[in-house]
């Protein structure tokens, strides 16, 4: 089974949860076009597993896509196994991993309700080196390499 995107979230302001959306646009060396972490930077689209919200939503949590403030929520790829440097075609868009997790320096209302988030630990973050639309149901792919 091909790994796929499961929900494409955006927020207008850096520190909320998400708000799933039918489809992001991304453009190269910014992001997704309307979401508040967009910009020119190194995270410039965070992705989670949804295996890893289903652990929390096994703990007790109401979470869904979009509450761990994660871009693409995804299903059926390792992200964390991940090396950075990784290079993810989905549709037409090429995203780099720049970054395996995060130091998370304000606890977030997650880590106060379960005492944990999966977020720091299991979230990745990539910039766009290519652009274009991107709906959940879009297969992921492991690309090598420079992709032209």
């Amino acid at each position: 089974m091909p790994a796929t995107i499961v929900a494409t979230c955006i927020s207008r302001n850096k520190g909320e949860r998400k708000t799933p959306v039918d489809r992001v646009e991304l453009r190269p060396d910014h992001g997704i076009v309307g979401d508040a972490h967009a910009g020119d930077w190194h995270r410039q689209v965070s992705l989670l597993a949804q295996e890893s919200i289903d652990k929390m939503r096994a703990l007790g949590l109401d979470v869904d896509k979009g509450d761990f403030a994660e871009n693409l929520t995804t299903r059926g790829i390792d992200l964390v196994g991940l090396p950075v440097g990784a290079r993810l075609r989905i549709g037409e868009v090429l995203l780099e991993v720049t970054q395996i997790g995060k130091e998370c320096h304000n606890r977030c209302a997650i880590y106060y309700q379960a005492g944990d988030c999966v977020m720091p630990k299991e979230g990745i973050f990539a910039r766009v080196i290519e652009g274009g639309t991107i709906r959940p149901g879009d297969e992921i792919r492991q690309v090598d390499g420079p992709v032209s």
